[in-house]
């Protein structure tokens, strides 16, 4: 009888495991394409959003950022999601949308997400070179939060405002060979 329940219960946790990793697939691979991801020849006037600071990575254009949403940091501690663009221009880029901030309390990787209204401002343009040639990409962010921000991410705990890409600047520094 003992067998026949463990038994049941090793079944029970394998078909919960197989269908936790099938959300986990499913949660992974359906996050919304943003609007335009650079694939082809850039266009040099536009400046695009160096998804996670990663020239290596998606250059987006007016990202909706749905699904889970787009990095803003290398270290998956902001993401943007649900955006929406008031202005992209060559000089700015304005929307409003989600900041899932990474609370980091104890750590990052154990932290709570928090999910706070957020209008942000892309500024300061810069051109870099990625393999697919030259690009202008963002490199200042500001952020204005309507209903302000949670206790836990105020004071010493608060994100960066402005947040200076200093490794797009510093790639940007690097120039682009001829």
């Amino acid at each position: 009888m003992l067998t026949r329940i463990v038994r049941g219960t090793t079944r029970a946790a394998g078909w919960a495991g197989i269908v936790c990793s099938a959300v986990l697939v499913a949660a992974c691979t359906a996050q919304a394409s943003p609007s335009v991801v650079v694939t082809g020849a850039p266009n040099p006037s536009v400046a695009y959003l160096a998804q996670g600071q990663d020239l290596h990575g998606k250059l987006l254009f007016k990202p909706a950022c749905n699904g889970f949403g787009c990095a803003l940091s290398g270290d998956s501690t902001s993401f943007l999601s649900t955006m929406t663009w008031k202005t992209w221009s060559d000089t700015e880029a304005v929307g409003t949308g989600i900041d899932k901030i990474d609370g980091c309390n104890p750590n990052c990787a154990a932290g709570p997400i928090y999910s706070v209204a957020t209008v942000i401002t892309l500024s300061n343009p810069v051109r870099v070179c990625t393999s697919s040639g030259p690009h202008r990409v963002w490199t200042r962010a500001s952020f204005r939060f309507p209903h302000g921000l949670p206790t836990a991410l105020r004071g010493a705990s608060a994100p960066l405002n402005p947040w200076v890409f200093s490794s797009l600047v510093s790639a940007a520094r690097q120039g682009c060979a001829s």
